[in-house]
């Protein structure tokens, strides 16, 4: 069956309902000239910012996710299709189109269509934007793939949470001290702001929430170690904000240890690249993550990071109809010679400016803006009224609760949704008051069950 290809209307599909894809579909809804599909394998947008709290039994998983359909209730040209992509069929490997679309003529992109395939079946697309985001990158090693507790989705965080739970639960019943205090030990393997907040978060639980939970266990003995394979923690922060985490997770008693490097981890014993051994039942990955890439594209295109390379429109080398925003995509300019920060508002910036310049190229118009990120400032918080904050103009440093208030505030504009505010706001209030995280919940049916330890003796 031919498909009939709109003369009027730009076909849009859009991978990923992250910051940046979520940015352009809502910076085109209800545009005239547009039709877009927008595909994700989840039918909610995840608020990562959060998911430590949701790891730490601060929040509940719903607090920070919100329904994609929700968003376009009142869209007359944005479609929601929950689907998982298999693979990337560009245009040049497809037939030319019957005819040339009207927007395509003097445009800055053609009228040949691509084609994206999915689990649901095949969508063709005038443009593709790629905003499939980043994953845990454990740098090949098996071991660490079974054993390590990875992040970067509110599944993962939630099994995060139901095993730091059941560990402690478990400690109880610990058949020696190596296992106890094996099950009383806590590494977490990264010093980005991931790997400091969960640090931070966990140390707090220690002080305020287990020994009421546990009080038969004695939480002197329990240790949470950062490892950080640098020369320091929140390495693309200031040397302040970096001292000043330092100081306050050294306040919590939290090991911190930089230029250390993770080798190994059994699900027992975390081996070090020195050759010391830390015994744990619990590491948590925040040492990487690599860029989401669907099958079809180019290994030429490809860089370190497995990141996609662009230009400064977040156009794909070779195609004038393939865009990537956000975590997924590469691009070099004179202030970022290695890339940009793959944070949020990088990928929100470039899913705005993408936009605005497929408006104008809808109208035919030459004028279209090259990227440029304007970096509002980098925050991190460690604890209870501990945070960092750098502001690069003017050139300001903050730390300690305004930090914190200011990090709480940020975090609470960006979040969707007028009750997932309301019930963020109304957790971290009652956490403030109580000293508790009422979401200690475990669920043995959902979590990801143990890795069979090795038995005594062996590594």
């Amino acid at each position: 069956m031919t498909t009939i290809i709109s003369t009027t209307k730009m076909k849009i599909v859009i991978i990923g309902g992250g910051f940046g894809g979520l940015k352009v579909a809502r910076s085109l809804n209800n545009k005239a000239g547009f039709e877009i599909y927008l595909l994700d394998k989840y039918n909610y947008h995840q608020f990562q910012p959060l998911f430590y709290q949701v790891a730490t039994a601060g929040l509940d998983p719903s607090n920070i996710s919100f329904p994609l359909r929700k968003v376009f209730h009142k869209s007359r040209n944005v479609h929601f299709r929950m689907a998982e992509v298999k693979e990337i069929v560009v245009a040049d490997n497809l037939p030319a189109p019957p005819r040339e679309p009207i927007w395509a003529k003097e445009s800055h992109v053609t009228g040949r269509q691509g084609k994206v395939v999915t689990d649901i079946g095949d969508f063709t697309y005038d443009v593709l934007v790629l905003a499939t985001g980043a994953d845990t990158n454990f740098f090949g090693n098996q071991n660490l793939i079974d054993n390590a507790f990875p992040m970067k989705s509110t599944v993962e965080a939630v099994r995060l949470r139901h095993r730091l739970i059941q560990n402690f639960e478990d400690a109880l019943s610990a058949k020696n001290e190596t296992e106890l205090q094996r099950l009383m030990t806590v590494v977490v393997v990264g010093g980005g702001p991931t790997g400091v907040e969960l640090s931070g978060a966990i140390a707090d639980m220690r002080r305020f929430v287990l020994p009421k939970d546990y009080p038969e266990l004695d939480f002197t003995k329990m240790k949470i170690y950062l490892l950080e394979g640098g020369p320091k923690i929140l390495g693309a922060m200031s040397e302040k904000s970096s001292e000043d985490s330092l100081k306050y997770l050294q306040k919590l008693n939290v090991i911190v240890q930089i230029n250390t490097v993770v080798k190994d981890y059994n699900g027992k014993i975390v081996t070090l690249q020195s050759g010391t051994t830390i015994e744990s039942a619990m590491v948590i990955w925040a040492a990487g993550i690599k860029g989401n890439i669907p099958e079809g594209i180019s290994k030429d295109l490809i860089v370190k990071g497995n990141r996609i390379k662009v230009d400064r429109f977040n156009k794909v080398s070779g195609f004038d109809n393939i865009y990537a925003v956000g975590d997924v995509a590469y691009m070099e300019t004179e202030k970022y010679p290695n890339g940009h920060p793959q944070v949020a508002s990088v990928a929100i910036q470039q899913g705005n400016l993408l936009a605005y310049n497929l408006r104008r190229m809808e109208m035919k118009s030459p004028h279209i803006k090259e990227f440029e990120y304007y970096d509002k400032g980098t925050m991190a918080t460690v604890g209870r009224n501990l945070a960092v904050v750098d502001i690069p103009k003017p050139k300001l440093h903050i730390r300690g609760f305004l930090a914190w208030m200011m990090w709480m505030g940020l975090h609470l504009v960006l979040l969707l949704g007028v009750k997932n505010r309301l019930s963020v706001f109304s957790n971290w209030i009652y956490n403030y008051i109580t000293y508790d995280q009422n979401l200690r919940l475990i669920f043995k049916e959902f979590y990801r069950p143990k890795s069979p330890f090795p038995s005594e003796g062996q590594t």
